[in-house]
């Protein structure tokens, strides 16, 4: 017998997934007579032999789910938690919460805590670490669950909504008020959402055909201070322009800061609007125009979600939950410009 041989082999070569082998070995009821008589096969063919002391370590239950986040201090990603929150408690799960400060070495360290079986899974809102990463820790069987991202494999439930359909709305309510020269400032460069909504950015403006001038992008890392810091970069290039969509509330933040700073009126000569309709948001003078994304529900069914997957009481169908996101028009874009000289 070959001892290297590991539970992903099994599935490869019987050309289904991990979890699938997992059901056989457990005598699972989940899976046909018709599917566990081929893995079986393919076990006795390969000599497979679990093994025993990981197997009882993984049905030891700690009844307890890390939710790793980028950065706590966003009001974004504490809304997301306290769904997750309230519903893993109503179902007896304590929830532990891991802030990475937009650190992805330390984002893998807190995925580590589920090989040493501290947690019985985690949640994984808007990750830094790559698919590749992620769908390593699947294969091994453990229970993990994204927010803000898909990634395809039976084990991982993940929410999300449509970050290139509702920047496109973003840019075309821009347009309809008389914006031409539209900047957008941006999220963190390695993160998923940023790339989507420069993309939906990118392609409203070629819907509209309006020329891209890639000197109107600049870089925020979706908090407060790193959108101050953009938005007087875009001011200090000496290029026009009349709007600015902010990838989220925080940097919007920023620019508001900066625009006061500079005696510049919000809407009259610059139109603002952000995205995750954050608490403060409509408390801003003007309030900010900004994208509502479902924060707490999208929390609250990922985590009911994974929780029922890792219970066995729901198959892998229907893994991937869309929500939709609503575009908030208030102050800050609500200004016709007249025509331009």
């Amino acid at each position: 017998m070959d001892m290297k041989i590991k539970i992903v082999d099994v599935a490869t070569k019987a050309g289904v997934a991990p979890a699938t082998v997992s059901r056989v070995l457990n005598d699972s009821s989940k899976v046909t007579p018709k599917t566990k008589a081929k893995v079986m096969k393919i076990i006795n063919e390969l000599g497979y032999q679990p093994n025993a002391a990981a197997k009882n370590l993984r049905s030891q239950k700690t009844m307890t789910i890390g939710v790793v986040v980028p950065d706590i201090s966003n009001s974004y990603f504490s809304e997301v938690i306290k769904g997750i929150g309230n519903i893993a408690y109503s179902k007896k799960y304590k929830v532990v919460i891991c802030d990475t400060e937009n650190n992805a070495e330390k984002e893998l360290e807190f995925l580590n805590l589920l090989t040493t079986r501290t947690i019985d899974g985690v949640i994984m809102v808007a990750p830094m670490l790559s698919n590749e990463i992620i769908l390593n820790f699947a294969d091994h069987e453990y229970s993990i669950g994204i927010v803000g991202r898909q990634i395809d494999h039976e084990r991982i439930p993940c929410i999300l909504t449509d970050n290139v359909k509702f920047s496109m709305q973003v840019i075309s309510h821009l347009v309809g008020l008389g914006h031409r020269e539209i900047a957008i400032i941006n999220g963190s460069s390695h993160a998923v959402d940023s790339s989507n909504r420069l993309e939906g950015y990118l392609k409203a403006l070629k819907e509209h055909q309006i020329p891209f001038h890639p000197e109107l992008i600049e870089n925020g890392d979706f908090n407060e201070t790193g959108g101050y810091e953009a938005f007087k970069r875009l001011l200090a290039k000496k290029i026009r322009f009349s709007a600015v969509y902010s990838a989220n509330d925080e940097m919007a933040l920023g620019v508001y800061r900066a625009c006061s700073e500079h005696g510049i009126q919000i809407p009259m000569q610059l139109a603002v609007v952000g995205v995750d309709n954050n608490r403060i948001s409509k408390y801003l003078n003007p309030p900010l125009s900004t994208v509502n994304q479902p924060k707490y529900t999208m929390g609250a069914l990922l985590v009911e979600k994974l929780i029922d997957m890792m219970n066995e009481n729901e198959d892998a169908e229907n893994r991937i939950l869309k929500v939709e996101s609503e575009l908030l028009i208030r102050g800050s874009s609500d200004y016709k410009i007249k025509g331009r000289e």
